[in-house]
């Protein structure tokens, strides 16, 4: 009877006057769900709270969302704190919609040029070892330019990170395996594009695995439940969601998505395939648009990143480019992940422009936007990884300085 008592003063003493409410959905699933600033007591100590429910969720005060189009959502990298994605805002591509796998008839088959062709149930490939990782995934086509209110998300929002954990696809390969002649191999999803990708075999062997877990849960079904292949420091597209199928060759297969697609134009006419690695960048996060700043101390944000290895340094200009100076990297600095930067800058209030641009463990340095545009020969596409520029006004507010 207390208990009883106690849940009735929870909803009516308690929820129904504090920032959440719990509502029971269509399909019977107790959530929480906001209410009227107004309804909110001032005082919180004064009535008690809502109780625990099946599955949380964010604050009703806090809003951090993706920006949805067609085909594709960005992340709110100026919202995040530290450098792990939550699995919900994990950035999303895909090419034919988000297929419905039952896990329990899932299977991968692995064959080919291998000693013994095989089939694995999910149960089965959760048997092997088990690997946990941290590392970004990136869509080849990270780059947008446009106006000067975009934020960091429309900037480059299609990169993420989370903690991965799987079987390294190595000790699958030993399992079947594979022949010494073998040099590549066919990566298959189960989307209704069946999106192929044909991958170098050393790759395999080197990093690649087999993930069916995402930050401590399942991966969730916009990015590959109940399995996808992970390529740390390697575009995106090649990280094949919903994998059902692997095929080692003695040569690429040439499919759909590297012919006609995930190539770039470079100069004299000429066409560069198979560019499989992220280059280093970075971008700052705050202040950005639409950062309103007040003269004094400002700490300057960002994170940076390569699909090459460790970032090495962070170097920030807050005069438009003619100085730099280094910034602190924020541990722990992982390969082929983003990487966490600050660097405290006393605005006086004059107008100037802040970046930044990160250098990796090959001394690669992130180029300036018209660097690559000459290198190139074109002013966007795949692979495209300029210094992002912010305009700080007198005013105060920030904006996107462009190229």
């Amino acid at each position: 009877m207390e208990e009883k008592k106690m849940s009735r003063r929870l909803w009516l003493g308690g929820a129904a006057t504090a920032a959440v409410v719990l509502v029971q959905t269509s399909v019977g699933k107790m959530v929480q769900a906001a209410v009227p600033e107004s309804d909110v007591l001032a005082d919180p100590t004064k009535v008690i709270g809502a109780g625990p429910s099946p599955s949380g969720i964010p604050s009703a005060f806090e809003h951090p969302v993706r920006i949805p189009s067609l085909t594709s959502s960005r992340t709110p990298l100026q919202d995040l704190y530290g450098t792990i994605t939550p699995s919900a805002l994990h950035f999303e591509r895909h090419h034919g919609g988000i297929p419905v796998i039952d896990p329990a008839k899932y299977e991968l088959t692995i064959h080919g040029m291998v000693d013994k062709p095989l089939t694995f149930t999910l149960a089965e490939l959760k048997r092997f070892p088990s690997v946990t990782r941290t590392c970004f995934i990136e869509c080849s086509g990270n780059f947008r330019t446009g106006n000067e209110h975009m934020t960091p998300q429309e900037i480059c929002g299609l990169t993420s990170q989370s903690e991965w954990t799987g079987v390294m696809l190595s000790t699958i390969f030993r399992e079947v395996g594979v022949k010494n002649a073998a040099s590549w191999f066919l990566a298959e999803g189960g989307d209704a594009a069946v999106m192929t990708r044909s991958i170098p075999v050393s790759k395999g062997w080197e990093d690649a695995m087999i993930v069916y877990a995402q930050n401590g849960e399942a991966i969730r079904p916009e990015q590959g439940y109940p399995a996808r292949l992970l390529l740390p420091g390697w575009e995106g597209n090649t990280c094949i969601k919903w994998i059902r199928r692997i095929e080692l060759s003695d040569a690429p297969f040439m499919t759909r998505e590297e012919t006609s697609k995930y190539t770039e134009n470079i100069k004299d006419g000429k066409i560069r395939q198979f560019s499989f690695v992220m280059d280093a960048r970075s971008i700052i996060t705050f202040p950005a648009y639409p950062v309103q700043l007040e003269k004094g101390w400002v700490e300057i944000r960002g994170i940076a990143w390569s699909g090459r290895g460790k970032i090495t340094a962070v170097e920030v200009s807050v005069n438009g480019g003619r100085n730099w100076a280094p910034a602190t990297l924020l541990g722990p600095v992982l390969d082929k992940a983003h990487t966490a930067f600050r660097y405290l800058w006393a605005w006086q209030g004059a107008e100037t422009e802040i970046m930044s641009r990160a250098i990796d463990e090959t001394g690669y340095v992130q180029p300036a936007y018209q660097d690559l545009v000459e290198a190139r020969g074109s002013k966007g596409g795949y692979h495209f990884n300029p210094i992002a520029v912010w305009n700080v006004q007198r005013s105060g507010k920030v904006i996107y300085g462009g190229k």
